[in-house]
Protein backbone atom coordinates (compact mmCIF):
# COMPACT_ATOMS: atom_id res chain seq x y z
CA UNK A 1 0.00 0.00 0.00
CA UNK A 2 1.15 3.50 -0.75
CA UNK A 3 0.57 4.84 2.76
CA UNK A 4 3.20 2.57 4.29
CA UNK A 5 6.63 4.11 4.75
CA UNK A 6 8.45 1.08 3.34
CA UNK A 7 6.63 1.59 0.03
CA UNK A 8 8.01 5.11 -0.12
CA UNK A 9 11.52 3.83 0.62
CA UNK A 10 11.19 1.09 -1.99
CA UNK A 11 9.88 3.54 -4.58
CA UNK A 12 12.85 5.82 -3.93
CA UNK A 13 15.18 2.81 -4.28
CA UNK A 14 13.44 1.94 -7.56
CA UNK A 15 13.98 5.48 -8.84
CA UNK A 16 17.58 5.34 -7.65
CA UNK A 17 18.31 2.17 -9.62
CA UNK A 18 16.05 2.61 -12.66
CA UNK A 19 15.92 6.33 -13.49
CA UNK A 20 18.93 8.08 -11.97
CA UNK A 21 21.63 5.97 -13.71
CA UNK A 22 20.41 7.47 -16.98
CA UNK A 23 20.79 10.99 -15.55
CA UNK A 24 24.05 10.86 -13.59
CA UNK A 25 27.29 9.55 -15.14
CA UNK A 26 29.41 7.01 -13.31
CA UNK A 27 32.62 8.87 -14.05
CA UNK A 28 34.37 11.00 -16.64
CA UNK A 29 36.88 9.38 -18.94
CA UNK A 30 40.28 10.78 -19.84
CA UNK A 31 38.86 12.65 -22.83
CA UNK A 32 36.43 14.50 -20.57
CA UNK A 33 33.31 12.70 -21.76
CA UNK A 34 30.69 11.27 -19.44
CA UNK A 35 30.73 7.50 -18.89
CA UNK A 36 27.22 6.17 -18.25
CA UNK A 37 26.36 2.67 -17.06
CA UNK A 38 25.13 1.66 -20.54
CA UNK A 39 28.65 1.77 -21.94
CA UNK A 40 29.65 -1.38 -20.01
CA UNK A 41 27.51 -4.47 -20.36
CA UNK A 42 28.36 -5.66 -16.85
CA UNK A 43 26.45 -2.82 -15.20
CA UNK A 44 23.30 -2.91 -17.36
CA UNK A 45 21.89 -6.23 -16.08
CA UNK A 46 22.87 -5.41 -12.49
CA UNK A 47 21.03 -2.09 -12.50
CA UNK A 48 18.10 -3.74 -14.32
CA UNK A 49 17.89 -6.59 -11.82
CA UNK A 50 18.06 -4.15 -8.93
CA UNK A 51 15.21 -2.10 -10.39
CA UNK A 52 13.17 -5.26 -11.03
CA UNK A 53 13.63 -6.49 -7.48
CA UNK A 54 12.59 -3.11 -6.11
CA UNK A 55 9.48 -3.07 -8.30
CA UNK A 56 8.52 -6.63 -7.33
CA UNK A 57 9.03 -5.75 -3.69
CA UNK A 58 6.73 -2.72 -4.01
CA UNK A 59 4.07 -4.83 -5.71
CA UNK A 60 4.18 -7.62 -3.11
CA UNK A 61 3.06 -5.42 -0.24
CA UNK A 62 0.76 -8.10 1.21
CA UNK A 63 3.61 -10.59 1.66
CA UNK A 64 5.95 -8.94 4.14
CA UNK A 65 8.36 -11.87 4.50
CA UNK A 66 8.77 -12.14 0.74
CA UNK A 67 9.34 -8.38 0.59
CA UNK A 68 12.00 -8.67 3.29
CA UNK A 69 13.86 -11.44 1.41
CA UNK A 70 13.72 -9.59 -1.91
CA UNK A 71 15.12 -6.49 -0.23
CA UNK A 72 17.99 -8.49 1.22
CA UNK A 73 18.77 -9.91 -2.22
CA UNK A 74 18.63 -6.40 -3.62
CA UNK A 75 21.04 -5.18 -0.92
CA UNK A 76 23.49 -7.96 -1.84
CA UNK A 77 23.14 -7.07 -5.53
CA UNK A 78 23.81 -3.40 -4.84
CA UNK A 79 26.84 -4.32 -2.71
CA UNK A 80 28.20 -6.31 -5.67
CA UNK A 81 27.57 -3.33 -7.94
CA UNK A 82 29.27 -0.97 -5.51
CA UNK A 83 32.20 -3.39 -5.24
CA UNK A 84 32.57 -3.44 -9.02
CA UNK A 85 32.64 0.36 -9.08
CA UNK A 86 35.28 0.50 -6.36
CA UNK A 87 37.35 -2.20 -8.09
CA UNK A 88 37.15 -0.36 -11.39
CA UNK A 89 38.20 2.99 -9.95
CA UNK A 90 41.01 1.59 -7.82
CA UNK A 91 42.41 -0.57 -10.61
CA UNK A 92 42.19 2.02 -13.35
CA UNK A 93 43.08 5.19 -11.48
CA UNK A 94 46.70 5.30 -12.59
CA UNK A 95 48.29 7.72 -15.02
CA UNK A 96 46.86 6.25 -18.22
CA UNK A 97 43.50 5.32 -16.75
CA UNK A 98 40.10 5.60 -18.29
CA UNK A 99 38.65 7.00 -15.08
CA UNK A 100 39.83 10.53 -14.50
CA UNK A 101 37.04 11.90 -12.31
CA UNK A 102 34.42 10.04 -10.31
CA UNK A 103 30.79 10.91 -10.90
CA UNK A 104 27.80 10.92 -8.61
CA UNK A 105 26.41 7.85 -10.39
CA UNK A 106 28.90 5.67 -8.54
CA UNK A 107 27.14 6.42 -5.25
CA UNK A 108 23.67 5.41 -6.44
CA UNK A 109 24.05 1.82 -5.17
CA UNK A 110 25.05 3.14 -1.74
CA UNK A 111 21.96 5.36 -1.60
CA UNK A 112 19.85 2.42 -2.73
CA UNK A 113 21.34 0.23 0.02
CA UNK A 114 20.45 2.81 2.67
CA UNK A 115 16.89 3.05 1.37
CA UNK A 116 16.52 -0.74 1.28
CA UNK A 117 17.80 -1.07 4.85
CA UNK A 118 15.28 1.53 5.99
CA UNK A 119 12.52 -0.34 4.14
CA UNK A 120 13.53 -3.62 5.78
CA UNK A 121 13.47 -1.93 9.17
CA UNK A 122 9.91 -0.70 8.52
CA UNK A 123 8.82 -4.11 7.23
CA UNK A 124 10.21 -5.75 10.37
CA UNK A 125 8.33 -3.22 12.49
CA UNK A 126 5.06 -4.03 10.65
CA UNK A 127 5.66 -7.75 11.03
CA UNK A 128 6.26 -7.40 14.76
CA UNK A 129 3.07 -5.34 15.08
CA UNK A 130 1.01 -7.98 13.28
CA UNK A 131 2.49 -10.73 15.46
CA UNK A 132 1.71 -8.81 18.64
CA UNK A 133 -1.90 -8.27 17.55
CA UNK A 134 -2.22 -11.97 16.70
CA UNK A 135 -1.03 -12.84 20.20
CA UNK A 136 -3.82 -10.79 21.72
CA UNK A 137 -6.60 -12.61 19.83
Amino acid sequence: MIQRIQTVYLTLALICSAVLPFVFPLWKNAAGGDYFFMADMVYVPLFGLSATLSLLSVLSYKKRQQQFVMNRLNIILNLILLGLFVYRTLNLSGGAAEVSEKGIGMFLPAVSIVLLVLANKAIKKDEDLVKSVDRLR
